[in-house]
């Protein structure tokens, strides 16, 4: 398996979990599909690009870096949508999605391959 389809598969399991702690709010019960929804795609897309990074530099610690800045940046995309509501839930949101980009970055370095090494044709 790939390291992108690796960073797909375990985006998209640890950004459910993500969005299935929203359920502890209980202002947020209406829309946990939604939520559930939105984290499930965002942390496909942080493992997607996690993944990719993977791929390129060989290094758990620029991993853990990379993924955790991608999950912070989509979070805090997504707070700011929040936030305009009204209802700033900046740190329940940011810090979930920090943790689990840098799992995702984690195992995007340990798991999966590299894919097949290409040679230029001269």
């Amino acid at each position: 398996m790939s390291k992108i389809t690796v960073g797909l598969l375990f985006g998209l399991i640890l950004g459910a979990l993500d969005g299935a702690t929203a359920w502890f709010y209980p202002e947020t019960r209406p829309v946990i599909a939604g939520i559930l929804l939105g984290s499930s795609f965002k942390g496909m897309l942080v493992g997607m690009l996690s993944g990719w990074f993977a791929r390129k530099v060989h290094s758990t610690t620029w991993g853990i870096v990379v993924g955790s800045s991608l999950g912070l940046l989509f979070a805090l995309l997504v707070a700011v949508m929040d936030a305009s509501k009204g209802k700033p839930h900046y740190l329940e949101i940011m810090l979930p999605g920090f943790i689990v980009g840098a799992i995702i970055g984690f195992l995007t370095q340990k798991f999966g391959t590299s894919g097949p090494k290409t040679k230029l044709a001269v």
